[in-house]
This record gives C-alpha cells, sequence and structure tokens, in this order.
C-alpha cells in the first residue's frame, strides 16, 4: 500500500517549531530542533540513497529515521495527539506502571483463588470459542478435561467442548480475571497458582505455575505423562511451594527481577538466573517442607520456572495501569493462537485484535515451519512491561534460542525506546550502560511511526498434541493499534 511522501518541510522551520509540532513526542521533535542549531547543513528523512550521495560530495548530512504514519491512522493520531489530556494520562498510566511493587505472596488452587469451577477454563489471549480455536489451544482443553476428571478419554473431551455433551463448558480470556497464562494458557479449577500482590498499588495477579519445556499442556499436548505431571504439581508442587513461601514470607519479585537482568536473562525465554536467584530465596524454607526436595529437583531442572512468576508480576503492574482516561498506554498484549489482541489505558476492556502471525525462528529436531502454529500465549505482558523482546540486549544469548545474531538482540532493543513511553529505572541493562529497559508501549507511537513491537515467543505446533516445536520472533499485524488509536480518538471527541 503506498505510504505518503516524506515531509520535509521541518527543515525550514525554526528549531523550537520543530521540536513542538513534531507528530511523534518531544523527544524526537528536540533532537530535530537540536539538528538545526548546528551549522548549516542538510537534515535527510526517507530513502537512504539520498544520504549516501550527498555524503560522497561531502555535504554535511544528518539522517532522521522518520516515516509518515500507519494508512489509516492520520485523522485519529491527529485528534489523540492534540487533545490536552493526553500527555498527562500517559504520564499517570506509565507512573503506575513503574512503581508498581509486586510480591509474591502465596500459592492457591485456581478453584479456591478464581472461584473457578468444573466445566470453566480460562485461557490465554483474547476471548475465542472452541470453533475458532487453534489446534494447540484445542489440546491444552483437551487435556485439562482429562485432568480435572472431565472425560475419560481425547475424543470424549471434544465431543463435550465442541457439543457441550454430559454438560456445557465455559471458556473465557484469562485476562478478565486479573490472570495470565503461557502459551495456551489454559487454567483449571485444580490447578494451582501463584498469587501476587501489588505493594504499592493493593491490586493482585495470578499466573499458573510452569510444567518444564517440551510435551506439556500449555503448548496443547495432552498424553498421558502431561495429565500425570499436572495432577502431580496438584498433589505436591502447589502444596510444597505454599507451605514453604508462608513460612518465608512475600518474596520481592521486582529485585529478582532487576538482578536477574543484570545476570543474562530477559524474563521471557530465557529465566535462568531468574529461576536460580528464587531457588535460592526459598530452598532453605522448602527444605523444611512436606515434598520440598522433589520440588526442589524439579525447579532445578526447569530453567523457565520463573517466567510464570515474571508474567504474574507484568499483569499486576499493566493493570495498576489500566482505565485512565486518554491514555493511549498498552496495558495487555495476548495471542491465543488465532487473534493477536491488545487493550489501552483508556479503552477500558475492549480488545482489538487481528491475525496472529507465525514466528520466524530456530525449530527443535526435524520441525519446520509447515509445523507452527501462529502466535500464542500471554507471555507477551512481559513485553508489555519493558521485558522479553524489549530487554534482549540484557540477554544477548537468547540469540541461540530464537535465531540471529547478538547485534539484532541490542538492536532490538534500541529500537523499542523509539514507542515507549518511560526507561524503567529499575530494569537496567548492562550492556547499553545501565539504561533502564523501553517500557510502556504508546500504541500513537506505533501508529505514528510503524515500527511494531519486537516479541520472542516460543512456537507451539499446529497439531493438537505435538507440544513444542521451536522458538523466534513475531510481531504484532499494525493494525491492531491503528484500531486502538482510533476507538481512544472517539473518547476524546466532545
Amino acid at each position: 500500500m503506498p505510504q505518503e511522501p516524506a515531509d520535509l518541510s521541518v527543515v525550514a522551520d525554526p528549531p523550537q517549531a520543530a521540536a513542538a509540532s513534531h507528530p511523534i513526542g518531544d523527544q524526537r521533535g528536540a533532537r530535530l530542533g537540536g539538528l538545526l542549531n548546528r551549522e548549516p547543513g542538510i537534515v535527510a528523512a526517507g530513502t537512504p540513497v539520498l544520504t549516501d550521495a550527498l555524503a560522497q560530495q561531502a555535504v554535511p548530512v544528518e539522517s532522521v529515521d522518520w516515516r509518515p504514519p500507519v494508512p489509516g491512522a492520520t485523522e485519529p493520531l491527529a485528534t489523540v495527539l492534540g487533545h490536552p489530556k493526553h500527555a498527562a494520562a500517559n504520564a499517570t498510566a506509565v507512573k503506575r506502571l513503574l512503581a508498581s511493587r509486586p510480591h509474591l505472596v502465596d500459592v492457591r488452587p485456581a478453584g479456591e483463588a478464581l472461584g473457578l469451577t468444573a466445566g470453566t477454563f480460562f485461557h490465554a489471549g483474547p476471548p475465542v470459542t472452541w470453533e475458532r480455536a487453534s489446534g494447540p489451544m484445542r489440546g491444552a482443553l483437551i487435556g485439562a478435561m482429562l485432568a480435572e476428571g472431565l472425560a475419560d478419554d481425547p475424543e470424549a473431551a471434544e465431543r463435550r467442548l465442541a457439543r457441550g455433551d454430559a454438560g456445557p463448558v465455559t471458556l473465557d480470556s484469562c485476562h478478565h480475571h486479573r490472570t495470565v497464562g503461557p502459551m495456551a494458557g489454559v487454567v483449571g479449577p485444580s490447578m494451582w497458582m501463584f498469587v501476587i500482590e501489588d505493594a504499592e498499588h493493593g491490586g493482585t495477579a495470578f499466573c499458573s505455575l510452569n510444567e518444564g519445556l517440551g510435551k506439556v499442556l500449555r503448548y496443547g499436548a495432552y498424553g498421558p505423562e502431561v495429565v500425570d505431571r499436572l495432577h502431580w504439581m496438584s498433589a505436591v508442587l502447589g502444596p510444597a511451594l505454599r507451605a514453604a513461601i508462608r513460612r518465608h514470607g512475600p518474596v520481592d519479585l521486582k529485585a529478582i527481577m532487576a538482578q536477574a537482568l543484570q545476570m543474562g536473562d530477559e524474563l521471557h525465554n530465557r529465566n535462568r538466573a531468574a529461576t536460580s536467584l528464587f531457588v535460592r530465596e526459598l530452598a532453605a524454607d522448602l527444605a523444611e517442607v512436606e515434598g520440598g526436595a522433589e520440588v526442589l529437583r524439579f525447579i532445578g531442572g526447569n530453567d523457565h520456572f520463573f517466567l510464570n512468576l515474571a508474567m504474574a508480576a507484568g499483569k499486576g503492574a499493566a493493570d495498576a495501569a489500566r482505565d485512565v482516561p486518554g491514555s493511549s498506554l498498552v496495558v495487555a498484549m495476548a495471542r491465543n493462537g488465532t487473534d493477536f489482541g491488545i487493550q489501552l489505558s483508556g479503552t477500558g476492556d475492549r480488545w482489538f485484535t487481528g491475525p496472529a502471525g507465525v514466528p520466524d525462528g530456530l525449530y527443535l529436531g526435524s520441525y519446520g515451519p509447515g509445523d507452527a502454529n501462529p502466535d500464542i500465549g500471554d507471555s507477551t505482558i512481559t513485553e508489555t512491561t519493558g521485558l522479553g523482546g524489549f530487554a534482549m540486549a540484557a540477554a544477548p544469548a537468547i540469540v541461540r534460542f530464537i535465531g540471529g545474531e547478538v547485534p539484532d538482540a541490542l538492536a532490538a532493543t534500541q529500537r523499542m525506546y523509539e514507542i515507549t513511553l518511560a526507561e524503567n529505572p529499575v530494569f537496567q541493562v548492562p550492556i547499553l550502560s545501565f539504561r533502564g529497559t523501553p517500557t510502556g508501549i504508546d500504541a500513537t507511537l506505533v501508529a505514528r511511526t510503524g515500527i511494531l513491537p519486537v516479541v520472542n515467543t516460543g512456537i507451539a505446533g499446529r497439531v493438537a498434541g505435538t507440544g513444542q516445536v521451536g522458538a523466534g520472533l513475531v510481531s504484532p499485524p499494525a493494525k491492531i493499534f491503528t484500531d486502538a488509536v482510533t476507538a481512544l480518538a472517539e473518547t476524546l471527541r466532545p
């Protein structure tokens, strides 16, 4: 689709005017103003060949990475960016997000913590029906039915899910219940949940316990080994963690996450340091409770165990930033294997969705792109709050898992500063001179620049029952940000 031509008239404006009128915010506008205060030269915005030709002629030239707004975004952007309440609303929302202080305070069964009853399941991403559910989502729901004792075999589970045989099944989004779930994210009443309290704002968030890698429920596997592991987690892992945490007292997750970033994690696809720090924090208490040694062995062999804690911490922080009228801050970014959706602080619980894309990455064994399902999971709450793909510069080793080269990890983080509202003063990146991670995705900046959030993610097999087939990078569809800004503009019109 053709884009509008680059507007080069800014070079004729006074520096102060360039900074004040620049449509994507003060930071880049101020940069333009600074450029224009230098010795006479040329500011080039647009095709790189022009910059190269001028440089070859020894003409002083500064290249500015500028592009027109995403098609269809111009009018709603003008409404939102021109509204007197917008900047203050964003400042309020991102301040709340940054101030969040997540503490792990308990582990409880979902039936008790969330009020889940038999036949009701929460899942990752925007709401989805069985008819539209992807292979891994269907596989996870079948496995959950078996684990909850609602069906004797996969065929019976599928019939009940599809037609309501032996009673209807209710599905709803985890996000509607202060909860997040990795990959398929399916939660049933017997599954145990981490309980996170925000010591700053008082909110509560929940996430299931991590099963490990390979053939696991969250990747859509539902074989006997998957169900047996879920039963063990309900009988041993959950109760032992609860007893240890109640002995220990609240665990400061933000402190662990900040330290893990200094040790090479990015808290989405690399959680080795965070998991180790968490085990060290709880080891003495686990050693004193029934099943503690077994739990220590399980967590010790599962480098991703902390991921679910990071997700719950992110959910609490993002929820603290919700419901600020006029704010374009993204407070949820999630996928259900069919749709990729976002929510904004200023538009309530409304989802803006588009087709989920297939990640580009590395595959396990003989699997390839043809085996991959479109992106799935609530784990993008980490990117929503300045971690994961936004913090890849802190974890250059991640490229061995998702593909690419070390400079790609650095470039990904640096690119995300262009579409975020703040730098997190607690989550710092050593290789960037301890600069705070880019935090708080602004939908107007995404729509204005066309720069999409970068997400690193696991890849689930598209056929129910397969499990994980790889890991890689993916981006949301651009249209969901334009749709969200359009809806926000409607809330700001008289």
